[in-house]
């Protein structure tokens, strides 16, 4: 693909977020929501949506832009020995799960990133947020794969390119952190 074509594809993507903005706007709502009533984000990835979850995790325990306090969100694909550790023992599909399970309160948020929503260990996290009756955000593309219908709310990225969905993840990631920023500015 050339340079022109991938750069028409991005802000194609992007341009067509604004058919996904009543999810926007509630996926919003619910990180802000969650973060007042002082509970936690659960955030999982693999590969490049692994690095987004961190991102969008610094930027809440960290800061953003504007000096606040810090906020509770946790990636959990950040600890290597965690990681490897309930791989080795239960199988690379429950590394995010068992640690839902383990580390969830009632009133915590799951939120997923994956460009392909067909990620076994994804779409195990939105269960097990399911039976402990946590809510759950789901950032997916091309379509949302398995992990469609599995999450409380659920930002399927308009597209079929995988980078073109993480490219606009980011962005939203971004747009979720000035919500925060000026809920708790």
């Amino acid at each position: 693909m050339t340079f022109e074509a991938s750069l028409a594809e991005s802000v194609r993507t992007l341009q067509a977020l604004s058919t996904i903005r009543p999810a926007i706007d509630q996926a919003g709502q619910m990180i802000v929501e969650t973060l007042k009533h002082d509970k936690k984000l659960l955030v999982c990835g693999n590969g490049g949506s692994a690095a987004e979850a961190a991102h969008f995790s610094t930027e809440l325990v960290g800061r953003y832009q504007k000096n606040r306090a810090s906020l509770p969100a946790i990636a959990l694909s950040a600890d290597g020995s965690l990681v490897t550790c309930i791989g080795n023992d239960y199988g690379y599909d429950q590394v995010f799960s068992r640690q839902i399970t383990g580390l969830a309160h009632p009133g915590d948020l799951v939120v997923v990133l994956t460009s392909s929503g067909n990620s076994a260990n994804i779409v195990a996290a939105l269960r097990e947020a399911n039976n402990l009756g946590l809510r759950s955000l789901a950032f997916l593309g091309r379509g949302g794969g398995k992990a469609k219908g599995l999450a409380t709310c659920e930002l399927i990225i308009p597209g079929h390119s995988g980078a073109s969905a993480q490219e606009a993840h980011l962005f939203l990631i971004h747009h979720f952190c000035e919500l925060v920023d000026e809920a708790f500015a």
